[in-house]
């Protein structure tokens, strides 16, 4: 399966059908989406963008590294956000133009005639994701090769589900951040399918929880991406995001956690706020 980063076209073939085969079975979209204020859409963003760190390039996720500005500050996240109901449904329909990103999608006219409801809601999840990645890192979405939805995640402690849209950029080699991100940050899909750069996040919650009575250390599964000088740690909802993927496309399932070394971390008060604003 690793043959497969090398041949970028085999590659986008095989997410294709893999994601296309698991949408399939199930029902992701339930109706009313775009009323519900817990609704995210995100963009599972792919591309060979890893030049610089291999002598060759191959995939790698392309994620946003969050600042300071904004809520849960310092993690590394997809592009993304709320729907804007108006806007996203103009641009949905934009999307499902000839020769635009939807409609060169294989399977879009097969959803548009047997899933017609489902259909209208990936489009205004699928819009919702190009827009905020327009706005963050100035993605330019007729760019995007659409590849398929992957399974929501629910966030249980910002009360939200988080919808990803997985696509394929072509032809765009630089993004700008803006306000909400301090960086772009590139991981190869060869250092993800390795299981010595998983961990054990011991994290200490702080006094945020339990009504700032006591202070909550708990553990989380977590991968750990070394950018040039600077470790990260990738956790959460977008590290959950990240292995369905990796077991739906590789088969790949990283080490359990009793086996994995312990790493320590902390959230400070401003963790839920962002109320740094310097």
């Amino acid at each position: 399966m690793l043959t497969l980063l090398g041949d970028s076209s085999a590659f986008i073939d095989h997410l294709l059908r893999v994601l296309n085969d698991r949408s399939r079975c199930e029902r992701f979209f339930p109706k009313g989406i775009s009323g519900f204020s817990s609704t995210s859409a995100v963009l599972f963003l792919l591309g060979q963008h890893c030049d610089n760190l291999r002598a060759s390039p191959e995939p790698c996720l392309i994620l946003n590294k969050r600042s300071k500005r904004v809520k849960q500050a310092g993690d590394l996240c997809f592009p993304g956000g709320r729907i804007i109901p108006r806007s996203d449904f103009y641009l949905s329909k934009i999307l499902s133009l000839p020769l635009f990103p939807l409609a060169r999608w294989p399977y879009w006219h097969r959803w548009r005639d047997l899933r017609q409801g489902e259909s209208r809601r990936l489009a205004l999840l699928f819009a919702a994701s190009l827009r905020e990645s327009l706005e963050e890192m100035r993605l330019n979405p007729l760019l995007v090769k659409f590849l398929g939805p992957l399974p929501p995640q629910r966030l249980e402690m910002f009360h939200r589900v988080i919808y990803p849209m997985a696509g394929w950029i072509t032809g765009q080699k630089r993004f700008f951040a803006n306000w909400e991100v301090e960086k772009i940050v590139y991981i190869p899909l060869r250092d993800l399918l390795n299981a010595d750069r998983y961990a054990c996040y011991r994290l200490n919650m702080g006094t945020f929880r339990n009504n700032g009575r006591k202070r909550i250390t708990q553990d989380f599964p977590c991968f750990l991406n070394q950018d040039r000088d600077e470790r990260e740690v990738l956790w959460g909802a977008t590290y959950r995001i990240i292995t369905v993927f990796l077991e739906l496309v590789f088969g790949f399932i990283p080490p359990p956690m009793e086996s994995r070394p312990v790493i320590y971390g902390s959230l400070d008060k401003n963790y839920l706020t962002g109320a740094d604003r310097s």
